[in-house]
């Protein structure tokens, strides 16, 4: 396999950053942004360079770490995954494509400052015949990209210095009239005027130390063209009169009239010219390239990766970018244009400093040369700064981001999510910090002794299932020398008076205390007896249990019909309002477990599943087995991280356990003794679904375990643990 030679050294580097940023964000923007922010536009074009530092930041890094050929998306989808590697791709696409448009649209007006021509037509046939350029597969070669850049720069250079003495400090009153969100909005406008400073990114594989040159070209070019952009804008801004310039078509031409004459305008119209024709060519040429890229990794239909035979380019690919930036000319005006190409980038950029956490916090290989300085608080602040400056940006550029973001979900959900299967580094270092947190949980309650089980018996039944129910609670208890309160529960009529004749114990409430004594002695566990009457037996054991202050109440599980289960039956009732927690048996008989199974569906083990399970594997001398689904779409990655997640939990646990896999058709590895699972609080769902283990039939008893309202994970964690476990 042939490899790219590492030629580019520092100079060619920051030749290549700063000839990608230097366009229209100088020659077109400001005029835009004025009217906007006033003269604090001067602020605003150092304040955007200032909020790409962490992209910039990221990005190098991730460079260093993957210097190979790609875009953005790339990074974006290997951190985050094919969902948002989905809408970076798209982002990227459009932005590139507006900017591309920026550039024509922004740039003709120059050259009609020479010639008498229509603007619109001229835009149109520009972009035509750049679409036609790029689809025969003539580039750019790298001295004519470097002639330009010298040509731009003395230019500006020129314009600078020539009319910094003209400069008029009358003009730069009521600097701050627009306020901060004029002043943000304006910045965020102008952001897009940076977009250009990652590109040498993607020609990382030629970069020659790449560890060093990437950063220090990035950060370098960025910092100049900073300072270039600010020394410009405070010079237009100074040599014109307040207002005369903000919604010019060609504002620094006009500044150049007012200083150097003539000669000035013509050095200033060339510029602009080779600018935004060189700006809006590379935006097509690489704009293109996103659409072949995501073919490529199946998530847009394999034409557009179709390389033509005869040109050597991907033909569909340019046709299609073509069509957007020829219909953005025609019918978008070049404000929205610039407010959507701004919009999109800091989408974007905003996802590369949450990518590089990714990267950091997930299990990929990841080892950069270069690393970012002040990580992650560099790459928070990014992400939210780009946030905020979207907030600001008003309607068009956030029903923009809004439109991409929702028609890359529909798009991922449609048509890459049944052909992909891969993830991003980000989810993989989520469900990682989640099993952690879950695991510190799992230590913080196996500390915590269980000292008193209520079991609450609320109808009569054979005495084989009072039995299982009372031994389930011994097993619990009998590592801390607990205790177990079996109560029975009678409900009367409201309409019959608790008298004290309907009070007295009865032959069967005394036989029931005399099983309770046989039970004490031969499970070994402190046994207490009683019998409760009232007229609603939910609220009584209810408030049994909070009077008594139990750690558990047992109850037998029976589930009810589907009218019942949606509108409340007693246990459900129990379970939501119980001051404790809830450990509900589907009764199939109990005869000291010692093949005790933990059942994990859709998440990480829940603490109180574990605490029980193990209580009731060490009280009878048995093993525990853990449970997890298997599934054909899952990554090498989720495994991994399940059987890493095992691995410790096993180290946990005080009893021997071994690590299973479940097939949700019915196929299960060994034949449990007993089941212990999550309880789900939803009760919709368990009326639908039926509240049972959903993999494997384990024809066992089950405990299904309700933790207090105390003791559950919120619903983040909760939504979490479903999109990454």
């Amino acid at each position: 396999m042939k490899e790219l030679e590492r030629d580019l050294g520092l100079p060619s580097v920051l030749a290549i950053s700063i000839g990608a940023m230097i366009g229209s964000g100088i020659f077109i923007l400001p005029a835009l942004a004025l009217e906007i922010a006033g003269p604090a536009v001067i602020v605003a074009y150092g304040l955007a360079g200032l909020l790409v530092v962490p992209a910039a930041l990221s990005k190098s890094e991730m460079a260093t770490a993957m210097p190979e050929a790609g875009g953005t998306y790339i990074y974006i989808e290997r951190g985050m995954g094919p969902l948002l590697g989905t809408i970076a791709g798209v982002g990227t696409w459009f932005s590139l494509s507006f900017k591309g448009a920026l550039a024509l649209v922004g740039g003709v007006p120059y050259l009609l400052l020479l010639f008498d021509l229509p603007l619109k037509p001229v835009a149109l046939g520009l972009a035509a015949v750049l679409i036609l350029v790029n689809v025969v597969g003539a580039k750019q070669t790298g001295r004519l990209q470097v002639a330009i850049v010298v040509v731009m720069l003395a230019a500006l250079g020129w314009f600078a210095a020539g009319s910094a003495p003209s400069v008029q400090t009358a003009n730069y009153v009521d600097f701050f009239d627009a306020g901060l969100g004029g002043l943000l909005a304006a910045t965020g406008l102008v952001f897009v005027s940076y977009a250009g400073v990652t590109k040498v990114a993607s020609v990382a594989e030629e970069v020659e130390d790449p560890g060093r040159n990437i950063p220090l070209g990035i950060l370098g070019s960025l910092a100049f063209t900073t300072v270039l952009y600010v020394a410009i804008v405070a010079v237009l801004v100074g040599v014109t009169d307040p207002g005369s310039v903000a919604g010019s078509l060609t504002p620094v031409a006009v500044a150049a009239e007012a200083t150097l004459g003539r000669a000035g305008v013509i050095a200033i119209i060339l510029a602009a010219i080779l600018a935004l024709i060189s700006t809006a060519n590379a935006g097509i040429l690489s704009s293109s390239r996103y659409p072949f890229a995501m073919s490529r990794d199946q998530l847009a239909p394999p034409s557009l990766s179709t390389v033509n035979e005869r040109f050597g380019t991907p033909v569909t690919s340019i046709t299609l970018t073509g069509i957007v930036l020829l219909a953005l000319i025609a019918f978008v005006p070049i404000l929205d244009i610039a407010k959507l190409a701004s919009a999109f980038q800091i989408m974007v950029f905003a996802l590369i400093n949450v990518a590089l956490i990714a990267f950091r916090e997930g299990s990929a290989e990841y080892e950069p040369e270069f690393t970012s300085p002040l990580y992650p608080w560099m790459q928070i602040f990014g992400a939210v700064t780009g946030v905020l400056l979207l907030t600001q940006m008003g309607a068009t550029a956030l029903l923009g981001a809004v439109v991409i973001i929702v028609g890359s979900v529909l798009w991922y959900l449609g048509y890459v999510r049944p052909k992909v299967s891969r993830e991003g580094a980000a989810t993989d270092a989520i469900r990682r910090q989640v099993g952690r947190e879950t695991l510190t949980e799992v230590e913080t309650t196996l500390g915590e002794d269980t000292r008193e089980v209520l079991v609450a018996f609320t109808k009569g039944g054979d005495e084989d299932r009072e039995r299982s129910l009372v031994a389930v609670a011994a097993d619990i208890v009998r590592p801390a020398d607990g205790r177990v309160v079996a109560v029975q529960f009678e409900e009367i009529p409201d309409q019959a008076p608790l008298t004290e004749s309907a009070t007295v114990q009865s032959s069967s409430d005394i036989s029931f205390e005399t099983r309770m004594d046989a039970l004490s002695s031969e499970l070994g566990v402190d046994i207490e007896a009683d019998e409760i009457v009232s007229h609603d037996t939910k609220h009584a054991i209810v408030n049994f249990a909070g009077n008594r202050g139990v750690d558990s109440i047992i109850a037998e599980h029976e589930p009810l019909r589907l009218r019942s289960q949606l509108f409340g039956d007693p246990i459900d009732w129990v379970v939501r309002h119980a001051p404790c927690d809830v450990l509900l048996v589907d009764n199939l008989g109990y005869n000291r477990p010692e093949h005790v199974v933990l059942s994990g569906d859709s998440g990480p083990y829940p603490p109180l599943a574990v605490d029980v399970a193990e209580a009731i594997a060490g009280s009878n001398g048995g093993d525990l087995s853990l449970w997890y689904p298997t599934s054909t779409g899952s990554t090498d990655e989720h495994r991994q991280t399940i059987d890493d997640y095992q691995s410790e939990l096993s180290e946990i646990l005080s009893v021997p356990v071994q690590a299973e896999s479940a097939r949700s058709d019915g196929g299960q590895p060994s034949q449990p003794d007993l089941l212990v699972r999550r309880g789900t609080d939803h009760r919709l769902q368990a009326a639908l679904f039926d509240d049972r283990p959903t993999f494997p039939s384990p024809g066992c008893t089950t405990i299904t375990a309700y933790p207090h309202e105390s003791s559950k994970p919120g619903f983040m964690r909760r939504l979490l643990e479903q999109v990454t476990f």
